[in-house]
C-alpha cells in the first residue's frame, strides 16, 4: 500500500471515534494517531496546543460537553505530498449534536447544530506531528440567532459535501492526477492575483478556470455563491474592495498544495496577508491595519475545470486583529439570554 492510501486508512480509528464520539474513545485515539508533542493548531479563540490530551482538554471537552450527542461526519478525505515533500491528510466536513448546554459564550438552542470543519493532519514516519484546523464557530452562532456582527452578503445554509458524492477518495494513490489537479488550482491563483494589479478583471480568466455553474462555499459570515458572477458579487468584489493590495506579499508566505484524485487543498498558516484599507468588506471599516488570514480550502475539479470550493477562513481571528473582540459582543448582544444547560423531554410523558 502507497504511503498516501497508508495515511488515509490510518485517519479512519480517528474518524469513528469521533464519530461515535466518547472521551474515552477519542482520547485513545488522538494517542494512536499523533505524537506526544504534536502540535495541534486551531483557530481563535483556541490557538497552538501541543500534545493530542491537551488538544482534547482545551478544544473538544467544552464542545463535546455542549453537544453531548456529538459526532463528527467527513464528506471529504484525501491525501499527498505537499511541494515541499511534506505528507498531507485533508477532511473535510462538520461536527453535530443536539446544543444543550452554553459553547464559548454561544447560548444553546435545544435543538439540533451543525460545524463545518477543515482539518489537515501532516504525517512523519507514520505519526501526525502537526494538526490544522479551522472550526466553522460563526455558524454556529448564527444557529444560535446570537450572530453580532454584520450579516452575510452569501447565503448561509448548510453547505453540501461533494456533488459527486466521492469525496471520500480512494487509493492507490494517482501522483499524476493528483499533480495535475493541483497545477489547475496553482495556475488560477495566479491569474486570480493579476487583478487588480492590472486593473481590467478579464486578466484573471476566470472562465478558463471556474465551471460556469461552479459553487463558492465560503465561511459564515460570508456564505456562499453560485456561478461566477455570484463569487464575484458576494465574494471577490467586496474583498477586493477593502483590501486591494491582495497578492502583494506572497514572498512572506509558504503554501502547501496537496492533490488527490479531482481533489486539491491548501494551507498556509497564514496564507494571506493583506490591508484592510478601504470600505467593503464584511463591514468592516477600513482600520488600514495589514492582517494575516488562515485559510483551509479544498477544490473539486471536473471536466477540467473547478465545479466546487469549500473555503474556511478563520474570520474571528481576522476580526481580533483588527481591534474587534467579537466575543465580547457576543456576550453584550446575547446577555439577556439563559445560559442554562437544557433538559429536553423524552417526549414518553405529558
Amino acid at each position: 500500500m502507497d504511503k498516501h492510501t497508508k495515511h488515509k486508512e490510518q485517519i479512519k480509528s480517528f474518524r469513528k471515534a469521533t464519530y461515535n464520539f466518547s472521551e474515552e474513545g477519542v482520547r485513545a485515539a488522538l494517542s494512536a494517531l499523533a505524537t506526544p508533542d504534536a502540535l495541534f493548531r486551531l483557530c481563535h479563540p483556541f490557538g497552538d496546543i501541543t500534545g493530542p490530551q491537551a488538544f482534547y482538554d482545551e478544544a473538544y471537552a467544552s464542545l463535546f460537553d455542549a453537544w453531548p450527542d456529538l459526532e463528527r461526519r467527513d464528506y471529504i478525505v484525501m491525501a499527498g505530498p505537499d511541494e515541499f515533500g511534506n505528507d498531507w491528510v485533508g477532511c473535510g466536513g462538520y461536527y453535530t449534536g443536539v446544543f444543550t448546554g452554553a459553547w464559548l459564550d454561544i447560548p444553546p438552542t435545544g435543538h439540533q447544530v451543525a460545524m463545518r470543519y477543515h482539518e489537515f493532519f501532516r504525517f512523519v514516519d507514520g505519526k501526525v506531528v502537526e494538526y490544522q484546523a479551522l472550526w466553522d464557530i460563526p455558524d454556529v452562532m448564527m444557529q444560535a440567532n446570537a450572530w453580532p456582527m454584520a450579516p452575510s452578503l452569501g447565503r448561509e445554509w448548510h453547505v453540501p459535501g461533494p456533488a459527486t458524492s466521492d469525496g471520500l477518495v480512494p487509493g492507490p494513490y494517482d501522483a499524476a492526477k493528483g499533480a495535475a489537479t493541483c497545477q489547475h488550482i496553482v495556475d488560477m491563483l495566479d491569474h486570480l492575483k493579476k487583478h487588480p494589479g492590472d486593473p481590467d478583471p478579464h486578466s484573471m480568466e476566470m472562465e478558463r478556470f471556474w465551471h460556469e455553474r461552479m459553487s463558492w462555499y465560503g465561511p459564515a459570515g460570508i456564505g456562499t455563491a453560485r456561478g461566477i458572477s455570484g463569487f464575484r458579487n458576494w465574494h471577490q468584489i467586496p474583498f477586493l474592495n477593502g483590501m486591494p493590495d491582495r497578492g502583494q506579499y506572497v514572498d512572506e508566505i509558504t503554501y502547501h498544495f496537496f492533490g488527490d484524485g479531482d481533489y486539491a487543498a491548501v494551507t498556509g498558516w497564514p496564507d494571506m496577508i493583506q490591508t484592510v484599507t478601504h470600505d467593503g468588506w464584511m463591514g468592516i471599516a477600513p482600520a488600514g491595519k495589514k492582517i494575516t488570514m488562515r485559510s483551509l480550502d479544498f477544490w473539486r475539479v471536473e471536466d477540467g475545470k473547478i465545479r466546487e470550493n469549500w473555503v474556511l477562513v478563520d474570520l474571528l481571528d481576522a476580526y481580533r486583529q483588527l481591534g474587534v473582540d467579537v466575543f465580547a459582543r457576543l456576550r453584550e448582544f446575547n446577555k439577556a439570554r439563559s445560559m442554562a444547560r437544557l433538559n429536553i423531554p423524552d417526549g414518553m410523558s405529558r
